[in-house]
């Protein structure tokens, strides 16, 4: 598996480089906006990045060779799942020394074979049986050395997986998916040294955590899209649409308005047009569904509608027929749902949230809290557990600051114990 990052003055043509690089196979895993930077910003062009990610086979000894940004990401997680590697032989001297083990026993058969040649006579034969004794003896103690070497890397290899599945699991992997990835990499034949082993299991890691889906405008839209913000209570889901909004409305110069159907949490009205006004943007409260009749012809010019749903109870199913009776009222207008989840969640109950979200079709996950753990596994499990597409990740309470488009390669360090992760001054 390989990972490049591909820079162009379109998204198209930085998507084409990559699949010209990496082949028809590469999967796009982050795209972002470059903005120029300096005094001379003004007459230089954004660009667009993409990172792109493929499995590889490799062709050749120089494809062996990490890159060395990757070379130091793997160092620092290496040396804290791997302390004791410091006091182990670097890979090429062991192969080298084996190497040479194997030439002397190869050579001490053949000095057996031609001593025996030559020997014709018994009492030749009979003077120089110690010598040979000996030098069988000593091609015994090659072999034995030779399988010792073999047995310490065997056992060196297993005990780096147990320490990568530890590392794993003590940020919250699930252990079935914790195994199924080290399953995978061993399965695949192309580990050689424990710094493959690192290497492939971050990679997979990203891979596993797939292509973000963060908002995108439509063109072909011809009514305002409709965006959902579904979730359990407490997760912050008023918060979120206040910093995508922003964002929206300030960096992609879109027209956005927002509804809100939280009428039940004291407050949570006034929170949202808090925000709303110092952005200048219109909020409409839905009391009742039927309100939607003399409210929506209003917006007909805008992008967006932010839709801010009360906060449901996973335990309280009768919640989520209001929630389907609202998707009604809007089904003749594009819409996207984004679940809003906490970091902090326990994974026994982020399983239960998210298998009663199953009858509102296709969403996307929103992490939020993210600067409140710092074991964030839980990620990489719902992801798997759904199937469902990762997209932005919250981590402190600073509009519009605090929430990006998650980063697969910032996850995956984390998990496995390298990099400080989001909110933490990284």
């Amino acid at each position: 598996m390989i990972i490049k990052k591909f820079q162009a003055n379109t998204e198209t043509e930085a998507i084409m480089m990559a699949k010209d690089d990496l082949g028809k196979d590469a999967i796009v895993m982050n795209i972002k906006t470059i903005k120029p930077k300096g005094l001379f910003k003004a007459f230089r062009k954004t660009q667009v990045e993409v990172t792109a990610a493929v499995d590889e086979v490799r062709k050749s000894k120089e494809s062996e060779q990490p890159s060395k940004s990757t070379t130091q990401i793997h160092a620092k997680i290496d040396e804290k799942l791997h302390p004791e590697r410091s006091a182990i032989s670097d890979e090429s001297k062991e192969a080298k020394e084996l190497e040479e083990k194997l030439n002397s026993l190869a050579m001490l058969l053949e000095q057996q074979i031609e001593s025996q040649k030559s020997n014709k006579k018994t009492s030749q034969k009979q003077e120089k049986q110690s010598p040979n004794n000996k030098e069988a003896e000593r091609s015994n103690v090659v072999v034995g050395e030779i399988k010792d070497d073999m047995a310490g890397k065997t056992s060196l290899k297993d005990k780096s997986i147990d320490l990568i599945i530890e590392q794993l699991t003590n940020n919250e992997v699930s252990f079935h998916y914790a195994k199924q990835i080290i399953e995978e990499i061993t399965h695949s034949g192309t580990i050689r040294t424990l710094d493959d082993m690192l290497a492939c299991v971050y990679q997979k890691i990203i891979l596993k955590l797939g292509q973000t889906k963060p908002i995108q405008f439509d063109k072909d839209d011809k009514k305002p899209k409709v965006i959902f913000f579904v979730g359990p209570t407490g997760v912050g889901k008023t918060t979120t649409i206040a910093k995508l909004s922003s964002k929206l409305l300030l960096e992609e110069k879109k027209k956005i308005a927002i509804f809100t159907s939280d009428t039940y949490r004291i407050a949570a009205v006034e929170q949202i047009k808090t925000y709303a006004n110092i952005l200048s943007i219109p909020v409409e409260v839905l009391y009742e569904i039927k309100d939607l009749e003399s409210v929506l012809p209003k917006y007909k010019e805008y992008d967006y509608i932010l839709v801010d749903t009360a906060g449901r109870s996973h335990k309280n199913k009768e919640q989520f027929r209001d929630l389907k009776n609202l998707y009604d009222a809007f089904s003749g207008y594009s819409h996207l749902t984004y679940l809003v989840l906490s970091a902090t969640t326990k994974y026994k109950d982020l399983k239960n949230i998210t298998s009663l979200y199953t009858d509102i079709g296709e969403y996307s996950l929103i992490f939020t809290k993210l600067d409140e753990t710092d074991a964030i596994g839980n990620i990489l499990n719902v992801r798997l557990d759904t199937g469902m597409s990762l997209s932005y990740v919250s981590y402190g309470q600073n509009v519009p600051d605090d929430i990006e488009v998650m980063n697969p390669q910032v996850i995956a360090k984390q998990v496995l114990g390298g990099g400080d992760g989001y909110g933490s001054g990284r």
